[in-house]
């Protein structure tokens, strides 16, 4: 299971003729059957889009605000595929919600951020599908925890989904910033290196919570090589019930899926393929001298904490390190680097130095000043 080997790929869940990544629009949530079937007409006219996606119980974080429509929206989504031939995806957060969703034949499955973060609940969800053949996909939790996420995903697996794939919607960030959610590409790589196989699609909207940055997101997201795109989009968003700001209209969708480029993962031309290996065999060389090189600076390191400890010095020199940043980081910028990345880089290569003195340390008997066996 460690692996997910057995997960069925998005492009053979249904008859798609499509290769580029998978397109799935729609409302935040169905306010009305008028609302949800125009959404559905004029998607239906972009044949990017595969999927519509729409919400049907929004539990919010405070009460008295749109909870959703319930179970009755589910009918209009019926009316959605039958009329417009758009497949229908629906979030669910507890197992009377799936067996309504297919009573009423809904075609894919999510799992909400919330829902992702509580083990309990995803393990009812994963209860209530075990024998059910239906795609579902798991968002990121609200919290930047892969392992939570990952635990999700093996919950769905161990209850005998193969037709899964992750949702990457951003994550809740601790300060301001101009998106709703941070975008923590580095994690949805990571989850990408874990399982290779795995679909991840990328969630614009929820990271963008502006409407603005929703193009931005979308075409970083395919240069990444994500599998596709979820996008909110309302027939009038000013006037949406939930999450006006960040929902488009169909017209902006397809003016947007126009503009944005499609990038070959695969399938690579035997020239281009050949160019590609040049620089990264350069690539390789590159980080093979700069993993000696910090292994040589590491003994060095060693070297000093046996120093400092001989001479009953402490592990943190403020001066020298603030002279490190100021240095390097002008060193990096005639270099072209950027200044945050430098700094960033420092501060890593620095906390393992203090590590690995504070281990000689402990593990000196012979320090000076103290004895930190007592």
């Amino acid at each position: 299971m460690a692996g997910l080997e057995n997960i069925i790929a998005w492009n053979n869940w249904f008859p798609f003729d499509s290769d580029k990544p998978l397109i799935i629009a729609g409302p935040c949530s169905a306010e009305s059957e008028e609302q949800v079937m125009q959404t559905a007409r004029e998607l239906a006219k972009i044949s990017q889009i595969k999927v519509f996606r729409s919400g049907i119980w929004k539990p919010r974080t405070r009460p008295g605000n749109f909870e959703g429509v319930g179970e009755k929206g589910l009918k209009w989504l019926q009316k959605v595929k039958a009329e417009t031939g758009l497949l229908t995806a629906v979030e669910v957060a507890y197992p009377d919600h799936i067996k309504a969703c297919l009573d009423y034949g809904i075609d894919i499955l999510w799992i909400g951020a919330r829902t992702t973060a509580n083990p309990f609940s995803v393990q009812e969800l994963a209860t209530a599908l075990k024998g059910v053949d239906i795609p579902v996909l798991v968002k990121n939790p609200v919290n930047p925890d892969l392992s939570l996420w990952i635990g999700a995903i093996e919950r769905m697996y161990k209850a005998g989904i193969r037709k899964l794939a992750a949702v990457h919607r951003g994550f809740f960030p601790f300060e301001n910033t101009s998106l709703r959610n941070i975008p923590k590409w580095e994690l949805v790589i990571e989850l990408k290196r874990t399982f290779p196989n795995l679909n991840i699609f990328t969630d614009p909207s929820h990271i963008a919570g502006n409407r603005e940055f929703i193009q931005e997101i979308s075409q970083k997201a395919l240069d990444l090589n994500m599998n596709g795109l979820m996008i909110e989009s309302h027939i009038s968003p000013d006037t949406a019930k939930s999450d006006a700001q960040q929902q488009i209209t169909p017209a902006r969708l397809a003016e947007m899926l126009d503009d944005l480029t499609f990038r070959q993962a695969n399938g690579l031309s035997v020239k281009v393929q050949s160019v590609l290996e040049q620089y990264r065999e350069q690539i390789d060389s590159i980080d093979n001298q700069m993993l000696e090189l910090l292994a040589q600076r590491m003994d060095i390191v060693s070297k000093i904490g046996e120093y400092k400890c001989e001479n009953n010095i402490t592990i943190l020199q403020l001066r020298r390190w603030e002279s490190i940043i100021q240095t390097r980081s002008r060193l990096g910028e005639s270099l072209g680097l950027d200044e945050d990345f430098v700094i960033k880089l420092l501060q890593l290569v620095h906390k393992e130095s203090i590590q690995k003195q504070s281990q000689i340390m402990e593990s000196l008997h012979k320090c000076k000043g103290f004895n930190l066996k007592k």
